[in-house]
């Protein structure tokens, strides 16, 4: 696996395509993964643990914070045929990959993936889904949830899997410190699924 890469910008390994077939919430999703982006060739073990533990949206405005090849946001936008999501990802081959996996799924007209700055600065969002990118470390995982946190909209709701040896508990807390109300959903798998509240 060359998930080392998958937080660069631009990723040096060579670019290679490779086929995902899963099922969320009852759909079938065909998607295109990639060398150089997070969990090529396969859905972590993290995100399938959010998908099962979760019912899916019902639509509105949806982030998907740190969307790799798409596959959280991918799946909101088929679930939930009212949904509008947008997805966010520094590298530019995950965001290239998501787009063409919303052309492939027929929904890229509620379904656009860019780099965060291309984002608007006064977007509001009624939800996030993430698998947060952890390894980034603790002081840049923080920046970036309090970059986007506030950007839910008056009882909007953040979803998150986080590991828990990866500090999913001491997160949770935190984010209870920073105004953000936390709740576990669900644990399985040496995982948390976590509920972050805009009080």
């Amino acid at each position: 696996m060359n998930d080392e890469h998958y937080f660069s910008a631009d990723p040096s390994v060579v670019f290679q395509r490779t086929e995902v077939e899963t099922e969320v919430w009852g759909h079938e999703l065909r998607l295109t993964s990639g060398s150089g982006v997070f969990a090529q060739g396969r859905l972590d073990v993290g995100t399938s643990v959010l998908f099962r533990e979760t019912e899916p949206p019902t639509g509105g405005r949806i982030l998907d914070l740190g969307c790799g090849y798409g596959v959280i946001g991918l799946a909101c936008a088929v679930a939930a045929r009212n949904a509008v999501v947008t997805a966010v990802d520094v590298n530019q081959r995950a965001v290239l990959l998501a787009n063409e996996n919303a052309e492939a799924l027929g929904v890229a007209d509620r379904f656009t993936a860019s780099v965060p700055e291309a984002v608007p600065a006064d977007a509001e969002f009624d939800e996030i889904w993430s698998n947060p990118p952890i390894r980034i470390g603790k002081a840049a995982l923080h920046e970036l949830l309090l970059t986007w946190l506030p950007r839910l909209a008056p009882g909007g709701r953040a979803v998150m899997v986080v590991g828990k040896n990866l500090g999913a508990d001491s997160l949770q807390r935190w984010l209870g410190e920073q105004g953000f109300p936390t709740e576990r959903l669900a644990s399985a798998k040496g995982f948390r699924v976590l509920k972050t509240r805009r009080a």
